[in-house]
C-alpha cells in the first residue's frame, strides 16, 4: 500500500479535470432528434460487452436443430507503425562488430504488418459443431525489421508476412444429454484473460497476438440441469502454445484443468484451476549431453463480474475482477548451488486486475444503423432468437450502442528483485491482456527480449548452455512486476465511430533487476544499468479513433489510428541517472471483417 499511494496521488491529480467533464456527460440522457422517448430498462442488456467495446464482428448464428450449416467468418488487418527508438543493452556480437558500442535499439522505426484470420464452422444440427481457425498470413510485410529480439515470441526480425501460417483451432464439439464434450486443438481463455487468454478478444488499444492454445479433451456440464446457473468443466491438456511453452520447441506441458462458475445473465462468479507439469528437453552443446528442465505448478484463478442499472438513466454500472496465484517448483530457474545439489526453485507469484466503469446507452437510426441491422438480419433468419437483444429494439428505437463509456482498471503483478534467492516471484500477465500501447508492449517488452537475446549470444562462453531461466525472461508485452492504474474513455458521436483516450500510470512492485547484467556483471541494476531501487515506470497517454462501415455481403470495413506518448520514470534511468527520453508510437489501422 505504501508504494501505491504516490501512484494514486498522481492519478487523482491527472483525472480531476477529466472527471469533472466526463461524469456529468455519462449521467446525462441525451434526447434524439427523431425520438425523444429513449427507453430505459431495469434489466441489464445481454449485449452489454458490445455497448462497451464494439469489435464490429459478425455474430455466429445459433445452430439450427433441423439443418446443416457452414459458416465462414474472419478478418484481414493491416497496420502501419511508426515509433521512436529507445536504447537497449548491446549483445556481445553487436559489440564485436562495433567496438565501444554501449546501447543499441532494435533498429525498427517504421514498418507494416498484417494478418488474415479465418474461422470456419460446420454445424450439424444442434448436436455437433466442427470449428477451425487459421492465421493464413501474418507478420511483417515491409519496412524496417528488428534485430537482437529473437528471444521474443513475435520478434519482428524478418519478413514473414506471406509465409507465416498458424493453425490455431481445430476441434469438434458434441452436445450430450448431460453436457458438452469438446476434443481437439482449442482456445484456452478465462475471465479477463490475465492468466489464460486465447488471443481472439479485441482490446481498446493495441492488437491481440497468437494466444493460449491446447490439445484438449474437455467435458462441461450443469449439475443442476439444463436451466441451472452453475457450470462445471474438466479438461486434460497438452499445451500447443502459451506464454510459457511451445510444443514446436520441444517444451511439453501437460495440465489438468478444473473450472466451476455461477452465471446469471451478465453476472458471473467462478474459479479456474490448472495443475501443470512441463518439461523442456535441451542439449548442452551436443546431442551427447541432453538435459531436461521441469516446471510443476498449481494455478488458482478467481473471476467475477457484475452490472447494475443506473436509476433514472439508460446507463449501466459494471465491474469485473480477476486474481490469480501460482505455486510450485522448477529447475529452469536455478543458482549454481542449486545446480550442484539438485534442489529446485520455489514458485510463489500472484497478480490481479479489476475494472469498474459506466456506459450510457443510446439508439441509432439512419443509413448506417439500418445497414447494420439489415446485414445482421440477413445474416441468417434463424439467428434472430439469439440476436433478439440486438434487433429487438432496432425496429422501434434504432440500433443500441454505448455512446459514452468511462472505466478505470487497476492491476498488480508481483515482481522478483533477487533471481538468486531460490524463489521465483515474478508474475507475468498474458500479453493479450493489453494495457496501453507503449510502456508494456514496446519498452518493457523489448528490454526483456534484448536481455534474453544477449544472454544467448554465441560469443558468450555459456552460449551452449545459456543462463538458466532465460527462456522465461521475455515478457512478450505482458505486464510483469508492476502495478498500474489505467483509466480509459470512449465517446461515440455516431454508433459506428469511436473516439477514445486513456492513461497508464505505473510503478514496479519490486526492485527492477536485469538478470542478464546480474549474470554477466554481477550488478543488481535495472535494464539500462540504473538504480534498481527506483520504481517509477512512468506515465503514458493514449488516444485513437475507429470507424466501422457496413458493406454488402455481410462485410464491414474498419479504419482508424492510435497513438501513445510515454513519459518515462526513474526506473528507466541509466547509470548516470539520465532518464530514457520520451517515447512515442503511432499506428494506422485498416481492416476488413467478414
Amino acid at each position: 500500500m505504501t508504494m501505491l499511494r504516490p501512484l494514486m496521488r498522481r492519478l487523482v491529480v491527472a483525472l480531476l479535470p477529466v472527471s469533472a467533464l466526463v461524469v456529468p456527460m455519462l449521467l446525462a440522457t441525451p434526447a434524439r432528434a427523431d425520438d425523444t422517448e429513449v427507453p430505459t430498462d431495469s434489466e441489464i442488456p445481454k449485449d452489454l460487452p458490445r455497448l462497451v467495446l464494439d469489435n464490429g464482428r459478425v455474430d455466429v448464428p445459433p445452430a439450427d436443430p433441423d439443418a446443416y450449416r457452414f459458416v465462414l467468418h474472419g478478418e484481414h488487418q493491416i497496420r502501419y507503425q511508426a515509433q521512436r527508438s529507445f536504447p537497449l543493452v548491446s549483445t556481445a556480437s553487436d559489440i564485436n562488430r562495433k567496438p565501444g558500442l554501449v546501447n543499441d535499439s532494435i533498429g525498427q522505426n517504421q514498418f507494416v504488418t498484417h494478418w488474415l484470420r479465418v474461422t470456419p464452422r460446420l454445424q450439424v444440427r444442434d448436436t455437433l459443431e466442427l470449428v477451425g481457425q487459421l492465421d493464413v498470413l501474418t507478420g511483417v510485410l515491409f519496412g524496417e525489421t528488428a534485430h537482437g529480439t529473437s528471444a521474443d515470441a513475435t520478434p519482428r526480425d524478418d519478413y514473414n508476412g506471406f509465409s507465416n501460417l498458424q493453425l490455431r483451432w481445430l476441434y469438434a464439439q458434441y452436445r450430450l444429454p448431460v453436457g458438452v464434450v469438446r476434443i481437439g486443438q482449442q482456445p484456452n481463455h478465462w475471465g479477463m484473460g490475465i492468466l489464460a487468454n486465447d488471443g481472439d478478444h479485441p482490446t481498446l488499444f493495441g492488437d491481440y497476438r497468437y494466444g493460449s492454445i491446447s490439445e484438449r479433451i474437455l467435458f462441461g456440464t450443469k449439475p443442476g440441469g439444463e436451466d441451472s446457473d452453475v457450470t462445471v468443466a474438466l479438461a486434460g491438456d497438452l499445451v500447443f502454445r502459451d506464454a510459457n511453452a511451445r510444443l514446436s520447441r520441444g517444451q511439453q506441458a501437460f495440465q489438468g484443468v478444473l473450472a466451476a462458475f455461477y452465471e446469471h445473465d451478465y453476472n458471473k462468479l467462478g474459479v479456474f484451476t490448472t495443475l501443470r507439469h512441463q518439461q523442456n528437453d535441451k542439449t548442452s552443446g551436443s546431442d551427447l549431453f541432453p538435459y531436461t528442465d521441469t516446471i510443476d505448478a498449481l494455478a488458482v484463478d478467481l473471476n467475477g463480474r457484475v452490472a447494475v442499472p443506473v436509476p433514472g438513466h439508460d446507463a449501466f454500472l459494471f465491474a469485473e475482477a480477476e486474481v490469480a496465484y501460482i505455486a510450485g517448483s522448477t529447475n529452469i530457474l536455478r543458482t549454481a548451488e542449486q545446480a550442484l545439489d539438485g534442489s529446485k526453485t520455489s514458485i510463489r507469484s500472484f497478480g490481479g486486475a479489476a475494472v469498474v466503469g459506466i456506459v450510457h446507452r443510446s439508439f441509432a437510426s439512419g443509413v448506417w444503423a439500418d445497414a447494420d441491422a439489415s446485414n445482421k438480419e440477413k445474416h441468417d433468419a434463424s439467428a434472430r432468437t439469439a440476436s433478439q437483444h440486438y434487433l429487438g429494439k432496432a425496429s422501434a428505437h434504432g440500433v443500441p450502442y454505448g455512446d459514452l463509456v468511462g472505466q478505470v482498471e487497476v492491476g498488480y503483478a508481483s515482481g522478483d528483485a533477487d533471481p538468486h534467492d531460490g524463489t521465483e516471484r515474478r508474475f507475468v500477465f498474458d500479453p493479450n491482456h493489453r494495457v496501453g500501447l507503449i510502456l508494456f508492449d514496446e519498452v518493457m517488452r523489448w528490454q526483456t527480449a534484448r536481455s534474453a537475446t544477449a544472454a544467448t549470444d554465441p560469443l558468450l562462453t555459456n552460449a551452449n548452455r545459456p543462463t538458466p531461466g532465460v527462456d522465461l525472461l521475455p515478457s512478450n508485452g505482458g505486464v510483469f512486476g508492476a502495478q498500474y492504474v489505467n483509466p480509459t474513455f470512449i465517446y461515440r458521436p455516431r454508433h459506428f465511430i469511436d473516439l477514445k483516450g486513456g492513461m497508464v500510470v505505473a510503478q514496479s512492485t519490486a526492485d527492477v533487476v536485469d538478470p542478464y547484467r546480474l549474470a554477466t556483471q554481477g550488478s543488481y541494476v535495472n535494464y539500462r544499468g540504473g538504480d534498481r531501487r527506483k520504481k517509477d515506470l512512468g506515465v503514458e497517454l493514449d488516444a485513437g479513433f475507429e470507424a466501422r462501415f457496413p458493406l454488402d455481403y455481410d462485410l464491414k470495413a474498419v479504419v482508424g489510428a492510435q497513438a501513445g506518448l510515454l513519459l518515462p520514470g526513474g526506473a528507466l534511468e541509466n547509470a548516470d541517472g539520465v532518464r530514457m527520453p520520451p517515447q512515442w508510437i503511432a499506428i494506422g489501422r485498416l481492416g476488413l471483417l467478414f
